[in-house]
């Protein structure tokens, strides 16, 4: 009879012992977790590398040797101006939570407050993530690196003619007025408006392609041609450092791609994959649409379709598998080598260095294949059920950021060529930019 009652204790305290101390402790802390915090302060990094030196150099060998310390510098200045706005405000304004709730459409759903500026409250114990495990300081500055490489690809748009004020003042008001809002209209959470539609978009295509690649034709119009196009040979003058910096962008695009799985896991894993797949298809894709329409593939060719793999499978990375991913990529490298070459030439606009053929085109074409090929059905790893609903959703997504991207950006451009001026002088542009604007060349003789 005693040992049953000893077990009979027993079972209690089994019992109830626990719920005491769940009592004590409701809710555990979170619990910092460093494979996941190696990976992402890696990724930070790497996208990083995407802008400087890679996307300097990819940008740079393209224009003519009299203007490539311009661009060059233009990314620099560009990493430093949006640093600084992204510790100020851009942070708080892309990524504030306050005031939203799912299914709500209310300021909050458009953009952030600034309850977050000058990034208050984060602490090195402030700790984030899907899961929570990794500290809050390196998603800041993860995606600040995203808000840094998007207005650095509007550059390619209207390289050789803009002055470098207006530059940087235009710069800091797009980030300011058209970056943070989509930012956080498409992955603030519930209650964002993107969001809450069900735009899929994993890494940016939306956030970042299509709009510094909108960004880029609206302005490549505003500015107008340089001068002498098209009847001028403005052949790259150093293509080396082309496919030097297409390679950075590469190696770097898989922190941009794996890096937005916020974790090191499956999703990472498979995310860089199906980049490194895209990217091949549509580096072939280009070169080999360029060598039967022009008879000989180029060096210029294949780095550009590198991007355009890059940029086509960047929204997709999180949902779709190997075989999406392959589709994507050659439909990608075709159809941004058709863009910034036939069309361009049609419609007669100087985008430069094509950042809309290859990042607005691109980007618009894997957003919606995203909604094709995230399903199941067709190897993806999404929760696509239905896929022309999903297609419909993706349709919308685009076409709104065109739109919103699209007049705030030709409103900033008026405003500030009304105020300072936008385009520098012919005298200028024939003498170049390097020695023009910042009195020095990027080769002596």
């Amino acid at each position: 009879m005693t040992l049953r009652k000893f077990a009979g204790l027993g079972a209690l305290l089994s019992i109830v012992m626990p719920s005491l101390a769940m009592a004590a402790d409701p809710v555990a802390p979170p619990v910092l977790n460093s494979g996941d915090t190696a990976w992402m302060l890696t990724s930070t990094a790497l996208v990083l590398f995407m802008t400087i030196p890679g996307l300097a150099l990819f940008y740079g060998g393209m224009v003519r040797s009299k203007n490539v310390l311009s661009l060059m510098m233009q990314c620099f200045a560009i990493t430093g101006l949006v640093t600084i706005l992204w510790f100020l405000y851009g942070y708080s304004m892309a990524f504030d939570t306050t005031g939203m709730e799912a299914n709500v459409v209310n300021l909050n759903s458009f953009v952030g407050s600034f309850a977050k500026a000058f990034l208050a409250g984060i602490t090195p114990a402030s700790i984030t993530g899907p899961t929570a495990l990794f500290p809050e300081a390196v998603f800041v500055t993860y995606q600040m690196t995203f808000a840094i490489i998007t207005p650095a690809l509007i550059v390619g748009a209207f390289a050789e003619r803009m002055k470098f004020s207006a530059m940087m003042v235009f710069m800091g008001v797009w980030f300011t007025l058209v970056y943070a809002p989509i930012a956080h209209m498409v992955w603030s959470g519930p209650g964002s408006l993107l969001g809450d539609w069900g735009v899929l978009d994993f890494a940016g295509g939306t956030v970042v392609h299509i709009n510094a690649g909108v960004a880029g034709l609206v302005a490549c119009l505003v500015l107008g041609k340089r001068k002498g196009f098209p009847t001028t040979p403005m052949a790259p003058h150093n293509l080396g450092y082309t496919l030097m910096g297409a390679a950075m962008l590469w190696v770097g695009w898989f922190g941009f791609n794996a890096g937005s799985a916020s974790a090191a896991n499956g999703t990472a894993g498979m995310a860089m994959l199906v980049t490194q797949i895209a990217t091949a298809a549509a580096a072939l894709g280009w070169m080999f649409a360029e060598w039967l329409t022009h008879g000989k593939p180029s060096a210029l060719g294949i780095a550009s379709g590198v991007v355009a793999g890059l940029v086509a499978i960047t929204p997709a990375a999180g949902t779709v598998g190997p075989m999406g991913s392959l589709i994507i990529g050659l439909a990608a490298g075709v159809v941004c080598f058709f863009c910034a070459t036939t069309l361009k030439r049609k419609l007669g606009y100087d985008d430069s260095l094509d950042a809309f053929g290859v990042h607005g085109i691109g980007g618009i074409l894997g957003a919606i294949l995203t909604g094709v090929f995230a399903a199941p059905s067709l190897g993806g790893f999404g929760t696509v059920t239905d896929i022309a609903a999903q297609v419909w959703i993706q349709c919308k997504g685009v076409g709104f950021t065109v739109i919103y991207t699209a007049i705030a950006t030709f409103i900033i451009l008026k405003v500030i060529d009304a105020v300072m001026g936008l385009r520098i002088t012919e005298e200028e542009e024939s003498v170049g930019i390097d020695l023009a604007l910042h009195n020095e060349r990027g080769y002596n003789m």
